[in-house]
Parts: C-alpha cells; sequence; structure tokens
C-alpha cells in the first residue's frame, strides 16, 4: 500500500502510521487521550488537503489504482447482472464491459470501461483502452437496450481509445464517430457518469447522454495533461500547467455546463470507502432514471441534441 500513497497523501500517512504505533503500546489514558487528538489532527489535515486540491491532484487521484472500477459498481450496486460479449463483426473488446441489470426494481443496460488491477489483468483488459470493437460492441447493447425500452447507463474511465496500428486500420475514428451520432437520436434515457479518467474520444465514444454525472475527483478532457504538455512544452515536466490550463475537474465543467451534476466522493477519494461511494452513486442514479424514463422519446432526443449543440457556444 505504501506505493499507492499519492505525495501529497504522505502527512496524512505519517500521522496514521504514528497512531498505529502509538496503539501498540496498550490503553493506558495517557496514551489515549494522545490518540484522540492525533485522530483529531488526521481529520483536520484530511479536510485541509482534500477540500484545496490542485487540479493535477485530482487528476492523480482520479487515476488512483485502489479507486474502483466498472465492474466494482455494477457489484455493488447492481443485481442480475448479465454480461454480454462481442460486437458480431469482429471479436469481444475486454476493455469495455456491459449488460443487463436492474438497479433495485429499474432494469437497465449498464457499459462501462474496465481496467486491471495489475499487469497480467490489465493486459487482459488493455489497460482499459477499447478497440473499434469495443466502440461496436457498446452500440450494439445500446440499440438492444433501445429495442425493449430500457435506460442506458455509462461508466466513463479510460486514458483513451486504444492508438495502435490495427486499432486505425480497423476503423477506431468512424466507431467512436458512429457511437456519437447514433447516441444522440438513442429514443431511450441515457445517464453517463465519469468514474475514473476520461480522456478525449475515447471517453466521448460512449459519452453523450441526457444526463452528465461526475465523481468529485475524477478528470474529463479532451487531452491528457502529459500529452498537453509534451505537445505544447516538448516535454512532460509542465504537465501541472498543463493540468491548470485543460479545466478538467468537476467543478470546472460544471461551471462550463458540459457536465450536469456532481457526485460527492468520500473524503480521500473513492477508493477509501468504495461501499459509501457505490451507495452516493446508486442514490443518485435512481434520481436521474426516475426523471428522465417520464420523458418523452422524441423530447428525450431534442432536449440530448440541443444540449451537446450548445456546448462550446460563445460571444464576444
Amino acid at each position: 500500500m505504501v506505493n499507492n500513497i499519492l505525495e501529497f497523501e504522505k502527512p496524512v500517512a505519517e500521522l496514521e502510521k504514528k497512531i498505529e504505533e502509538m496503539r501498540k503500546f496498550g490503553d493506558s489514558y495517557d496514551i489515549a487521550d494522545e490518540i484522540n487528538k492525533l485522530e483529531e489532527k488526521v481529520i483536520k489535515l484530511k479536510h485541509n488537503i482534500y477540500d484545496n486540491l490542485t487540479r493535477w491532484q485530482r487528476v492523480q487521484l482520479a487515476r488512483h489504482p485502489a479507486r474502483p472500477y466498472t465492474l466494482d459498481y455494477i457489484q455493488m450496486i447492481c443485481t442480475d447482472f448479465v454480461e454480454l460479449h462481442g460486437d458480431r463483426l469482429y471479436k469481444d473488446d475486454k476493455a469495455i464491459v456491459g449488460g443487463f441489470a436492474k438497479i433495485d426494481n429499474q432494469k437497465v443496460m449498464i457499459i462501462g470501461h474496465q481496467k486491471g488491477r495489475d499487469t497480467k489483468s490489465n493486459l487482459y483488459r488493455n489497460f482499459g483502452m477499447p478497440n473499434p470493437e469495443g466502440y461496436r460492441k457498446a452500440l450494439r447493447l445500446m440499440k438492444l437496450a433501445e429495442k425493449f425500452n430500457i435506460p442506458v447507463v455509462t461508466l466513463l474511465d479510460t486514458p483513451g481509445a486504444f492508438p495502435g496500428l490495427e486499432a486505425e486500420e480497423n476503423g477506431q475514428a468512424e466507431a467512436i464517430a458512429r457511437n456519437l451520432l447514433e447516441m444522440s437520436r438513442l429514443k431511450v434515457p441515457i445517464i453517463v457518469t465519469i468514474i475514473g479518467e476520461g480522456a478525449s474520444g475515447g471517453a466521448l465514444g460512449i459519452g453523450v447522454g441526457d444526463r452528465i454525472l461526475m465523481l468529485q475527483n475524477t478528470w474529463y478532457s479532451v487531452i491528457s495533461p502529459e500529452s498537453c504538455s509534451s505537445i505544447l512544452w516538448r516535454s512532460w515536466d509542465y504537465k501541472e500547467q498543463a493540468a491548470e490550463s485543460l479545466k478538467l475537474t468537476a467543478n470546472d465543467l460544471l461551471e462550463q455546463k458540459i457536465i450536469d451534476r456532481i457526485v460527492p466522493e468520500p473524503l480521500g477519494g473513492a477508493h477509501k470507502d468504495p461501499l459509501y461511494m457505490a451507495e452516493t452513486l446508486k442514490k443518485i442514479l435512481k434520481e436521474e432514471l426516475n426523471k428522465l424514463i417520464k420523458i418523452r422519446p422524441e423530447r428525450l432526443v431534442k432536449t440530448r441534441l440541443e444540449k451537446f449543440g450548445s456546448m462550446g457556444v460563445y460571444e464576444e
């Protein structure tokens, strides 16, 4: 776990380590009183750190290897999940998972990017970077949901679409573009939630929806801070400045009206209390679904097109 402690979290980790060491000495009154004081100090320090994170620090939290991924949320939020495989054209992409499920009594088609927890599983999941067949699988599932009048829920967490030669040869750009077109006119409710990284077209390929939610410590941008830094400064050393300029956090995007709602995370990030995080997300998803399922399909599509059509409009 030491390797999972981020640089700005080290003061908290040191205090927590000190508390653990003191507990080994026994339960005398003096030690217990000192432990209580240190615990209060830890809580204050956490608030001071996590309430004032820079944009780059939020990017780091979004990438934390212990954060819940799509299948984790499905397990904690949904029942009766039936995973569906393949795009019916080429093969099954393990970087995107999806299938029918229930959120309490509401049937949904839930789709999301999936990363691995270690080297072996990351290779299996291609580090959460989909190939064209992944986007085609996602679209197949969305059209299936439309056929049975079932809402779609997507969970975004990817460093980007796979940029390999084979992916380009198989039509990566076309697959993403096709999803943008088809999702914009899908006649069932779509709720999109950024649960980790939302990078470029890789995220947007399953990111068109009626409601766009974003977990508190996630990022969503046309380009990663590192790539932006390498283009503008010919070096990754300016990634922190790039993150500030990109304005890629949940607060930034809510202000710009790119997203609709921020989902609060536990103090320290979603990985600190995954069950609490899942319950919070479940509650918000149910609220949004209950609103959207009452809207007529024609109105849904019209509002969705207007929503995305108004993004980026400005006056001089």
